[in-house]
């Protein structure tokens, strides 16, 4: 077999405000889903960079990650191409800021939203991905997130080795 497989790398915050999280509802090929702000790990970034660049890009508001919640692994089938598709998704937790005034939203985020876990749960057929529900869970179930300072991102993934 020399077929090369590499899972599709991203991040998600999980930004709480009492009982609630913060969710985005988002254009998708499957049509209107629910997601955190959340996104694809981009070249020459650390995971913590792309969760907070995620987090602004999609809810406008400063995340600022306090520790790793889980790192979570699913396979769906790609809506473009019909082939599966694995995704490693790095979940940070922490708190968000205020909506930044006269900030826009990414390109297909519709709105923000807050929603208890109850709604969550019950929103589970509109979900990007079995993951969003799944980070809640361990979350709402005390699971201890991961202190950032154990991530490392050697200066070679940031561009280091790439001149500008």
């Amino acid at each position: 077999m020399n077929e090369i497989w590499k899972p599709e790398v991203t991040v998600a915050a999980l930004i709480t405000e009492g009982d609630r999280y913060l969710m985005v509802e988002e254009h998708t090929r499957d049509g209107l889903r629910l997601n955190q702000p959340a996104g694809h790990l981009e070249p020459h970034e650390s995971l913590v960079q792309a969760a907070v660049r995620e987090a602004l890009e999609e809810s406008a508001r400063v995340f600022t990650p306090t520790g790793l919640q889980g790192a979570y692994l699913a396979t769906s089938l790609s809506t473009s191409t019909g082939q599966p598709v694995t995704y490693l998704r790095f979940a940070f937790v922490g708190r968000a800021g205020a909506p930044i005034a006269g900030r826009s939203l990414d390109t297909g985020i519709v709105r923000t939203l807050w929603m208890t876990l109850s709604e969550v749960r019950a929103s589970s057929d509109r979900h990007r991905s079995p993951l969003v529900l799944q980070c809640i869970e361990d979350h709402a179930a005390g699971k201890i997130a991961v202190r950032l300072d154990t991530l490392y991102t050697h200066p070679s993934a940031l561009g280091a080795l790439h001149p500008q």
